[in-house]
């Protein structure tokens, strides 16, 4: 059975990302089972769909995302919706547009990017009183993004395990435990909050290959999907770029694939 085929913020190499008419698009592709989107707060705490901390500047310094400037979480809900994406004419939408914006059939993977906080501590396994400190920074915002999505079919994910820990303490939703750092501490966050999938990354997975960069990590990816069989986790690979590693990632079992683009899968499918 081919991987299932996840839409990577709308789509993102093809469509504005994380706008309405990316999850439009991407849902109405035949092929797509579930569209991923990036949400944080604004200054009210609504909900929106948007992945980088700030409107103007992109996490790596290089040119933001939209035509406003300012830190998402301190800006005022109007002003972020109103902020174009890309040049596109899109702007960004709330989670609650985004939710009506697809149809029923085709599923949402909400990734919990950020509760409103910079004390946030993705990657890591924590100890129980940062695992409870962070849970409780993460419970707030966690709640209105259930409040938005309940009777929605949607898997949560985050890179945070105060995220996860929120997720599962609150709601009834899957969760997916992303991997980022190590894939250990993605397992162990998985098994510690009953985690319904797992997202190991493309290198996680193919990272035995020669021509990646690091090379050499066939453990990881050994690891990952051990783990994943002895407890039925889901796993869904990101991001996917190139259909010669769908077919790779097929070979190895893995459930889905979250992709830039919808032709990713055209050679497997």
């Amino acid at each position: 059975m081919d991987p299932t085929l996840v839409a990577h913020r709308g789509f993102a190499g093809s469509y504005p990302q994380n706008t309405e008419l990316a999850v439009r698009r991407a849902a109405a592709h035949p092929e797509t089972a579930m569209v991923e989107v990036d949400v944080q707060p604004v200054a009210d705490g609504t909900p929106v769909v948007f992945h980088d901390s700030r409107l103007d500047t992109a996490a790596d310094g290089g040119p933001g995302l939209t035509d406003r400037e300012g830190v998402v979480h301190e800006t005022p809900l109007a002003e972020v919706v109103a902020a174009e994406v890309l040049d596109s004419g899109e702007t960004v939408p709330t989670l609650a547009a985004v939710r009506d914006a697809r149809p029923d059939d085709v599923r949402l993977n909400v990734e919990l990017k950020n509760p409103g906080s910079f004390d946030i501590r993705p990657g890591v396994d924590l100890d129980a009183d940062d695992r409870a400190t962070q849970r409780e920074l993460w419970h707030p915002f966690v709640a209105r993004v259930l409040d938005v999505l309940d009777g929605t079919d949607a898997l949560l994910s985050s890179f945070c395990e105060g995220a996860l820990a929120a997720a599962g303490e609150a709601g009834d939703h899957p969760t997916a435990a992303l991997c980022a750092g190590t894939v250990d501490a993605a397992v162990a966050v998985a098994r510690r909050h009953d985690c319904a999938a797992v997202h190991p990354s493309l290198d996680d997975l193919l990272g035995d290959d020669s021509r990646t960069d690091p090379p050499a990590r066939p453990e990881a990816r050994d690891r990952v999907l051990e783990a994943a069989a002895a407890q039925g986790w889901t796993v869904n690979a990101w991001t996917v770029t190139r259909w010669h590693e769908v077919a790779r990632l097929d070979r190895l079992g893995v459930d889905g694939v979250i992709a830039d683009h919808p032709a990713v899968t055209w050679p497997v499918g």
